[in-house]
């Protein structure tokens, strides 16, 4: 059970090129959630007047729209360690590495521009947001120096970064300037208004940046002299132990969240309370949840095969298209819904980006239950897209830059 045991090529009878179904199953499960996540913020009404976490405020039913979509952005984090170890299989450390470099600045060349034009459809970029995709490329970054390292240690600094940085959640930089600016990159999520300029610091880098090495360190269960049974139990055991510290941290409110759970005003509100766990930065607790959740997806997930696994994992192969893609798709409905809505301006989304918590979208806004099939009719839309996309990368492997995108 040692999950820093080097897997070496010599070791390695043969290296195949096949993908891992269940990875692209997990993936492309957490792409299709992570677009309801996206929907509710620009077409559920409710999104405009209250935080859907706020217990005084929500309901279950909005609560857990919200809550389920925290499982997206950590898992794609880790799969993509994954990925880069299964990479790694057919590279060596010094074309592996300028690889990870090179996307991990790819990535971030994206979000300053491609997805924040299309979060706000203003050529000007009246806003810039420090999101998944920043992130994600510093990660990758990162992990492009670690992989040097011997496994051991870069598992050590990913635990340590993971499990130590919550012994900085009072450490706050005040003002809008660039030591808080600075502070807020690595652990503090803040807006901040520089020349007119709105800088939405969604993603603090700690401790999102050691998700992707940790998932390096998973990549190993993946090898190919890695026995199947034997990593199924390895993340059953993962899975369930994250868990069980999960539980364990939580009902002692010591450490692991700065937001402790508390009695609410019934038995549902406090199991409500007990779960709701901190984002931004990701806590102890949130990160337990989410990847001890993916682990034991992957376990049971692996010799899972049917329509299902087929079709979702279409967008599990072409995630970074499919999320540019999506981004787009939503937020041009947003805008069409708001020009059929009689009193408002639609301008309004294709000038600024009204989200959150605005009150100057009053009478905009759908229903819960039509929210889930806006979401619902958005994915299935892009499947023909996506798995045209898919085919075309599966016939021209040959052509380096499909693996930027």
């Amino acid at each position: 059970m040692d999950l820093t045991a080097t897997v070496t090529k010599s070791s390695i009878p043969s290296i195949t090129r096949t993908r891992i179904t269940s990875i692209d199953f997990l993936r492309g499960t957490i792409m299709i959630v992570m677009a309801l996540d996206h929907v509710r913020d620009y077409l559920f009404f409710g999104s405009f007047y209250f935080d859907p976490l706020d217990l005084t405020k929500t309901t279950g039913a909005i609560f857990f729209t919200r809550w389920i979509t925290h499982f997206c952005a950590p898992i794609f984090l880790l799969l993509t360690g994954t990925s880069a170890y299964l990479v790694g299989q057919r590279k060596s450390k010094k074309e592996l590495s300028a690889f990870l470099l090179k996307r991990g600045l790819w990535l971030i060349l994206l979000e300053m521009v491609v997805t924040n034009l299309g979060w706000n459809f203003n050529i000007t970029f009246p806003m810039f947001f420090f999101i998944t995709l920043w992130a994600l490329g510093v990660g990758m970054i990162l992990l492009a120096g670690l992989i040097h390292l011997p496994m051991k240690w870069i598992l050590v600094i990913s635990v340590a970064l993971i499990a130590g940085h919550n012994l900085l959640d009072n450490v706050h930089v005040a003002g809008n300037n660039l030591p808080a600016f600075g502070w807020a990159l690595l652990h503090d999520q803040r807006f901040f208004t520089w020349h007119g300029e709105q800088l939405l610091v969604g993603y603090p880098l700690v401790p999102f940046i050691a998700i992707t090495p940790l998932g390096y360190c998973l990549g190993q269960l993946y090898a190919a002299s890695y026995d199947a049974e034997k990593r199924k139990k390895m993340l059953m055991t993962l899975g369930f132990s994250a868990l069980l510290l999960f539980i364990i941290l939580r009902w002692s409110n010591f450490y692991g969240d700065p937001v402790k759970w508390s009695t609410q005003k019934d038995g549902f509100f406090t199991f409500l309370s007990f779960i709701n766990i901190n984002k931004y930065p990701p806590s102890l607790d949130y990160v337990l949840v989410t990847i001890g959740v993916a682990c034991l997806f992957l376990a049971f997930a692996e010799k899972v095969q049917n329509g299902v696994v087929k079709v979702v994992s279409v967008y599990g192969r072409v995630p970074m298209f499919y999320y540019l893609i999506h981004i787009y798709v939503i937020h041009l409905v947003a805008l069409v819904a708001s020009a059929l809505t009689p009193g408002q301006d639609w301008h309004i989304w294709f000038l600024k980006n009204p989200l959150w918590f605005t009150h100057d979208l009053k009478g905009y806004g759908f229903s819960l239950p039509v929210a889930y099939l806006i979401w619902i009719a958005v994915v299935v839309a892009l499947y023909p897209l996506c798995k045209r996309y898919d085919a075309y990368k599966q016939s021209h492997k040959d052509k380096w830059w499909l693996s930027y995108l």
